[in-house]
């Protein structure tokens, strides 16, 4: 009866704070699913850290950044302003909310905050760097220079910042100096692609089209994802007479923006060009269902219509425009053309009348197809002339200059593995196996018998990098966090219990509350020392912990150990388990004990030969253990096994 006082007393440690949640743990459990990019399952841990204590800065601050992240900016700046309100003097929050306010380009609002955080630090880089871009936007162009000279003086070895002078020169059409200032930033950094896309600038103003497309192709190298490079580009190389190169620009900045107007107008004009004009009337088609008013495009669609035959089309695009300008002669003739061809002479001879009755003396003649330098003229997005309606269209204000704003948010997340992108250890979870290398679920033995015998509420999957949990995953979790809490409470079998725990705990690590996991782990393993699965996964959640915590500043080193211990002694209930010693090898990996990593890798492929995981991960072993050869082959193994991530990096590292 003592022995099953204490272990109920154990079990319930968890929940002995206000609100039956502890806020601390809740915060840390918040910060470690951040750190693991999922951010839906973050928002709910710090939501219940709120409604428990709502006095706390950091829940709101957290969750802002955990909005932030979901595009959220408007939730993301109110969050801010919350988390300020209780504590203003975090210089970190000032930073998030300028952010927010420039993506929500409230820049005003932004540079507020980046003085006031340049109270608290003035010598962050990033935020004199951002304030001065937010100058720029308000186009301030005099205190942002005096700010560029300023920055230029604390940090003369900082390229962008040589590059964003050249650009606010050139806005200030002072070319001259701009070139100067380009000339020190690619001095200094070579792979600068804003100084690329400055000099390309410069070029396109003084109509050096080759050395635009020379240029560009410098930056799209650098940075190929900016769909205005290759509308520039296009337009460069369309001057240049490089119809083909123009064509596949515009092709490739479609693919990366569906929707982009001008791409889908000016590649039906290059179609036109070209004469291809049934594939021009679709890229014309799209235009007009993007913007049904647009009386351009739509008299472009009726002249390739009226072109191709189809009169009865070309009649209802014809008299779309010329019901808008009623005096468009040149509409009104290509219309009665229409009618006359179709037999319809009565409203053919109507509109030849009215253009015979107010042009007595013009000769009007059909639209021929482009000159030479009938492709080389341009007009404004916005100017409605319809005598241009076959000329390439350019955007209203010209922004080939382009800035990134610097953050430590910006990217963070998602670069924590640049130097090691090894796959994750396999973990229990309620998840299925979510790899996507092959249509089948990992069989453990140990996992099966578990299942089998325990028969746990819901099934135990073996898995690897499991899919985050959207709103209601999280929240059904969480449920069943208090369902097993209470079955834990009424139950009088300690064997029970500790089966109840062992699930308990592999719920909280799907949340990502490692912390509490292991805190059911100890109780279980308090119940029975021989349970394999607890010293594996309680090895696993504390490297996790420890991954986690690095991340937030936290130092674990000591968990390292205790994981290292729980995985060894796992090994000895099961020295088979090839997805344990897969683990293990994980563990030393990220010690960055290679060596005994591919030791572990090579015994895990002795057992199972098909674990793509083992294969991808003893490749990058070899490869920062300076044996490249050996870990291109164990990658490209991993892409026969359809784990086609390694593709990516036998590219990488064949370089």
């Amino acid at each position: 009866m003592l022995r099953r006082a204490v272990i109920a007393f154990m079990a319930l440690l968890p929940l002995m704070a206000s609100a039956q949640y502890n806020v601390d743990r809740l915060i840390m459990s918040g910060r470690s699913a951040l750190y693991y990019e999922d951010y839906v399952l973050a928002i709910q841990h710090f939501n219940r850290a709120i409604s428990a204590k709502p006095y706390l800065y950091e829940p709101w601050y957290f969750r802002g950044v955990a909005k932030y992240y979901l595009d959220d900016f408007a939730g993301a700046e109110s969050d801010c302003s919350e988390a300020i309100n209780l504590n203003p003097y975090v210089t970190g929050i000032y930073e998030l909310r300028g952010l927010c306010r420039i993506r929500e380009k409230k820049y005003e609002d932004a540079i507020r905050d980046y003085d006031r955080a340049l109270k608290d630090d003035p010598s962050a880089q990033n935020f004199w760097f951002n304030r001065m871009l937010c100058r720029i936007e308000l186009k301030d162009y005099d205190r942002a220079q005096l700010e560029l000279d300023t920055i230029i003086q604390k940090w003369d070895k900082y390229a962008r910042a040589y590059s964003v002078k050249a650009g606010v020169c050139l806005m200030q059409a002072d070319t001259t100096s701009a070139a100067g200032w380009l000339d020190k930033a690619l001095e200094l950094d070579p792979y600068d692609w804003e100084s690329w896309l400055t000099r390309a600038s410069i070029s396109m103003s003084r109509g050096k089209w080759k050395d635009v497309d020379e240029q560009l192709t410098r930056v799209i190298h650098l940075k190929p994802k900016m769909v205005s490079c290759y509308l520039n580009r296009a337009l460069a190389r369309l001057n240049t007479n490089n119809l083909r190169g123009a064509m596949g620009d515009y092709d490739t900045a479609i693919e990366l923006d569906p929707d982009n107007f001008l791409a889908h107008y000016n590649r039906g004009l290059l179609r036109v060009q070209v004469g291809d004009d049934n594939r021009a009337i679709a890229d014309f088609d799209y235009v007009v269902k993007m913007e049904p008013d647009n009386f351009m495009a739509i008299y472009n669609r009726a002249t390739l219509l009226h072109r191709v035959g189809d009169l009865r089309g070309a009649i209802r695009d014809y008299t779309k425009v010329i019901e808008q300008f009623p005096n468009f002669w040149t509409g009104l003739y290509n219309r009665a053309d229409c009618y006359r061809r179709l037999g319809m002479t009565n409203q053919a001879e109507l509109d030849e009348f009215r253009v015979f009755k107010a042009q007595m003396d013009k000769h009007i003649g059909i639209q021929p197809r482009w000159s030479k330098n009938q492709a080389r003229l341009t007009r404004k997005k916005s100017e409605i002339d319809l005598d241009k309606y076959n000329q390439i269209v350019v955007a209203d204000e010209e922004t080939i200059v382009e800035h990134e704003y610097e953050s430590e948010y910006r990217g963070k997340v998602q670069n924590r593995k640049v130097d090691i992108d090894q796959m994750p250890m396999y973990v229990l979870s309620y998840m299925r196996y979510a790899n996507i290398i092959k249509p089948y679920q990992v069989f453990d033995r140990v996992v099966d018998e578990f299942n089998q015998k325990a028969k746990p509420q819901h099934l135990l999957y073996l898995t690897c990098n499991p899919n985050s949990l959207n709103e209601a995953q999280s929240k059904a979790v969480f449920v069943l966090i208090d369902t097993l809490t209470a079955k834990i409470l009424d139950s009088r079998q300690i064997n029970v219990q500790k089966n109840l725990l062992f699930q308990r705990a592999v719920a909280y690590a799907v949340v990502q509350d490692y912390g509490q996991a292991i805190d059911d782990l100890n109780t279980a393993l308090s119940i029975d020392s021989t349970m394999t699965l607890a010293y594996w996964q309680r090895g696993v959640f504390s490297s996790m912990l420890n991954e986690s915590g690095v991340a937030q500043g936290i130092d674990y080193n000591i968990k390292h150990a205790n994981a290292l211990y729980d995985l060894n002694h796992a090994l000895e209930l099961d020295p088979g388990n090839a997805y344990i010693i897969y683990d293990r090898g994980n563990l030393h990996f990220a010690a960055k004990d290679y060596e005994q990593a591919i030791a572990d890798y090579s015994k895990v492929l002795s057992i199972n030969h098909n674990i793509a995981e083992a294969y991808f991960n003893r490749g990058l072993a070899y490869i920062h253990s300076g044996k490249r050869e050996e870990g291109i082959a164990d990658l490209s193994k991993a892409g026969e096994l359809g784990l086609y991530g390694a593709y990516s990096m036998i590219k990488k590292y064949s370089k």
